[in-house]
């Protein structure tokens, strides 16, 4: 028998749009009243649609990057100490996930977590094989293994023909942020 709640989504790519159609599935989920919870990788939960969506009674956030820097400008502590902070995030999520009876779970740029090392891909799958069975679960970031689309029911990419950061146009508050 085929499942029919509770299913995987990654939207993945290059292109603009990722973190704004979980957030915009985030949003939905909540207009039904649904309970929905957010764990930001290597972002501080600081962004226009967070602030937004915060506001919600059924919406828990949660973001950890603690030194709010790229992974290549990290020293190697501060490496550490991310990786540390993200598991802790993780746990965290999951177990309020499962004592709470949460509907949807977005795990924001996770994918950007596990292809700089700084979060362990088997633990995300040994959750996702796992996970609660009405649970759904929507991943973000580029390059996700072949493993994780395996796993996946809906698999989006979002691929870029053309972006604004090319023509050495910074991020817009607003806009990408």
């Amino acid at each position: 028998m085929q499942r029919t709640t509770g299913l995987i989504h990654i939207y993945h790519g290059d292109g603009k749009g990722k973190t704004t159609s979980a957030m915009g599935l985030a949003l939905r989920s909540l207009g039904h009243n649904h309970k929905v919870v957010i764990a930001q990788f290597l972002k501080d939960g600081t962004s226009g649609e967070c602030r937004m969506l915060a506001k919600y009674d059924n919406l828990t956030l949660l973001a950890a990057n603690p030194y709010s820097k790229f992974t290549f400008q990290m020293t190697d502590e501060e490496r550490e100490q991310t990786k540390q902070s993200l598991n802790r995030m993780f746990n965290a999520a999951i177990e309020f996930c499962k004592k709470n009876s949460v509907n949807l779970l977005v795990l924001d740029e996770i994918c950007a977590a596990i292809t700089t090392g700084m979060f362990d891909e088997d633990i995300l799958i040994n959750f996702l094989q796992n996970k609660p069975i009405n649970l759904e679960v929507v991943i973000t970031g580029r390059n996700p293994s072949e493993k994780l689309i395996s796993l996946a029911d809906y698999v989006t990419e979002m691929r870029k023909q053309k972006h604004p950061f090319d023509q050495g146009i910074a991020a817009r508050e607003g806009i990408e942020q």
